[in-house]
């Protein structure tokens, strides 16, 4: 586990550091054409970071530009398996050795908590570049059981330029996320990072750099979804486009393709995610430990977060007791503090919505928290429903606040589970093997944890049902898949005099 520093010593490296202004294209930072700016603020203090590049039409057309002719010239796409393996792998390296800076910088721009930025998020984001890397020269194609006259090979080839639009929760790890299959598949790439949270994404590329990726593979577009993000998803030279963000932008991407050249499109999109502890359930305090963390991890502004408690009448109350202590050890205040565990929410606009759902209506009992600590943050917030219509139940809240709702059965938890317009992430607690697998089975989710809270790893799919996306899955082998085709190469072996006819 990475050693931490104290909080004066982060704050100390937060005034050294030389942030990134301009957006990054063709391997070199560069002014938006129109030379316009916008300012990045720290959301835990109000203050303005630095001004950023408020890039247009005219840049996303010049990077495209780039990546399609670093794409055709073949710098990259065409370079041996191995050789980008070794790119990849000294990226992740050069993240690694500058991973105090990354997460210090992450942490300033995203009002993530330190303790999360260099614990998770960076040496995360690192690993997932060098196993995108390694497996390179792993993945190997096909031959279809074709007659004996024929030979038929089935080969995967990158997909070509790919725009890929970032959220601003988990900005280097969705970076990461995204860049790791994409450029180990030999694809260029167009990045546009949202617009809270540039930093880290422009300090990746110029590590990129620094370990031999070629000019023009990767750029970064910064800038805001109407200039940047708009314009990429109807650009009629970009391949596919993979999203991920809210379902309401999701839908727009569809659109956008379909008004352009119908390129590929992959959403990971937003979630209601369920937590269910069933009464047979063993050890409540480590339940509880995992209900917290799935809750409030990041504020609670995580696709995946847990935010429906579904927990069986009978030890409904020893439960949120226990959910309580481990609450009370959540420490909300300064990010770069490492003893604070929730930091501030990403804007003014955001903290506002969130905090319009506070206002629980007459029916509904805030069990712990509720209130609002200073401008920006939010304290870990526990509410009991009655109404499982509300919109406490039904919307994404993506905020620290926790939802519980009582049922009385196995059956019903899994109704009130599955009743909901999202599908990405979904738990499930009990000691009973065949129902903890039957509930996996039985849940709509695209990730199902059994008695623990968690994405999977690298290793394992990550993707949503219904409203949560489609299209693709990130992170495992199955993320390449999005950015390639298949194609299909028919060799015929038979003599052509034999088959002549006279």
């Amino acid at each position: 586990m990475t050693d931490l520093l104290t909080h004066e010593e982060y704050r100390a490296i937060a005034q050294s550091l030389d942030l990134p202004q301009n957006a990054w294209i063709d391997g070199a930072y560069r002014p938006a054409i129109s030379g316009k700016t916008f300012e990045t603020v720290n959301p835990a203090t109000g203050v303005v970071l630095g001004t950023i590049a408020a890039c247009g039409p005219a840049d996303v057309d010049f990077a495209v530009a780039k990546a399609r002719e670093a794409f055709e010239d073949g710098r990259w796409s065409k370079l041996h398996p191995g050789a980008r393996k070794d790119v990849l792998v000294e990226l992740s390296r050069l993240m690694l050795r500058n991973a105090r800076e990354l997460a210090v910088m992450e942490s300033l721009d995203a009002g993530k908590t330190i303790y999360d930025c260099e614990t998770v998020d960076i040496p995360e984001a690192a690993h997932v570049i060098k196993w995108h890397g390694e497996l390179i020269d792993k993945i190997y194609d096909q031959v279809s059981p074709a007659s004996n006259g024929h030979i038929a090979m089935v080969v995967r080839e990158a997909v070509g330029v790919v725009g890929l639009v970032l959220p601003w929760n988990f900005p280097l790890l969705m970076l990461a996320w995204k860049i790791g299959p994409a450029l180990a598949s030999g694809c260029s790439v167009v990045v546009k990072p949202a617009a809270e949270t540039t930093l880290t994404a422009l300090r990746l590329a110029e590590l990129a750099a620094e370990a031999g990726l070629p000019r023009g593979v990767l750029n970064i577009v910064t800038g805001s979804g109407a200039d940047v993000g708009e314009p990429l998803g109807r650009h009629k030279d970009v391949d596919m486009v993979s999203f991920t963000g809210s379902t309401v932008t999701g839908r727009r991407f569809l659109h956008y393709s379909a008004d352009s050249n119908l390129k590929e499109v992959v959403l990971e999109l937003g979630g209601k995610n369920p937590c269910i502890v069933l009464d047979d359930a063993e050890d409540l305090d480590a339940v509880a430990s995992h209900v917290v963390n799935g809750a409030f991890w990041n504020m609670g502004q995580n696709c995946s977060a847990a935010s429906r408690l579904i927990v069986q009448a009978g030890i409904k109350d020893r439960l949120i007791a226990k959910v309580k202590e481990h609450a009370r050890e959540w420490i909300v205040g300064d990010p770069l503090n490492p003893e604070v565990r929730i930091g501030a929410l990403i804007s003014k606009a955001h903290f506002a919505k969130v905090s319009s759902y506070l206002k629980a209506s007459k029916s509904d009992r805030i069990l712990m928290g509720g209130k609002i600590v200073g401008e920006g943050f939010i304290e870990p917030t526990i509410v009991e429903v009655s109404d499982r219509n509300s919109s406490l139940v039904r919307e994404e809240i993506f905020g620290p606040v926790l939802t519980v709702v009582p049922v009385a059965s196995f059956e019903e938890a899994i109704a009130v589970a599955n009743d909901t317009e999202y599908g990405l992430a979904a738990s499930i607690f009990t000691a009973n093997g065949k129902r903890a697998l039957r509930g996996a089975r039985m849940l709509r989710a695209g990730t199902v944890t059994v008695n623990s809270f968690g994405e999977g790893d690298i290793t394992t799919p990550f993707g949503g049902y219904k409203q949560s996306g489609f299209g693709g899955r990130d992170n495992s082998i199955h993320a390449h898949d999005q950015y390639t085709q298949l194609k299909t190469i028919w060799l015929d072996l038979t003599d052509t005099a034999d088959t002549a006819i006279g």
